[in-house]
């Protein structure tokens, strides 16, 4: 079989890439040790409702307009349901879940986490517009999962 002199450039240029790509991503994996961030958090995932701050989970003012939100996530819900809080607010989201894997997004945010059993996994967001934003499931958990959501109320 005969290639013609471009095909043989475009193929060595094209493997060449190839090779540079599975090394860079190997001294990634291995050599700089890419693993979860070192301020992981874990929880005993059947005594979340007795471990606090999640034993009372809702909205806990830190300062004036700051905000730490511990919620848990479980089959089909959250727990707060419903939350208030005034423009400019800075709210500290902290979540867990009870039972599987879930997601907590806010659409038009860029909150959006998985939310693992035995895990508790934050994010921080400050709301500076008001209206009525929807907090909701974006892993598939379940078969009423589309039911799953809550509202946070921005004034």
């Amino acid at each position: 079989m005969h290639l013609h002199r471009y095909e043989k450039i475009w193929l060595m240029l094209g493997g060449g890439a190839l090779i540079l790509f599975i090394i860079i991503l190997g001294i990634n994996s291995f050599h700089m040790g890419m693993m979860p961030p070192s301020d992981m958090r874990v929880i005993d995932v059947t005594k979340v409702d007795q471990t606090p701050p999640f034993d009372k989970p809702g909205l806990k003012q830190i300062s004036e307009k700051e905000y730490d939100l511990n919620m848990t996530a479980f089959t089909f819900g959250y727990a707060p349901a419903n939350l208030e809080v005034p423009v400019g607010s800075t709210i500290n989201f902290h979540a867990t879940s009870k039972d599987v894997v879930h997601g907590l997004q806010i659409p038009g945010t860029d909150v959006n986490m998985m939310v693992l059993p035995g895990y508790i996994n934050s994010t921080t967001h400050t709301f500076d517009q008001p209206g009525e934003y929807l907090i909701l499931c974006n892993e598939y958990c379940g078969a009423a999962h589309e039911l799953m959501a809550t509202h946070l109320i921005v004034k």
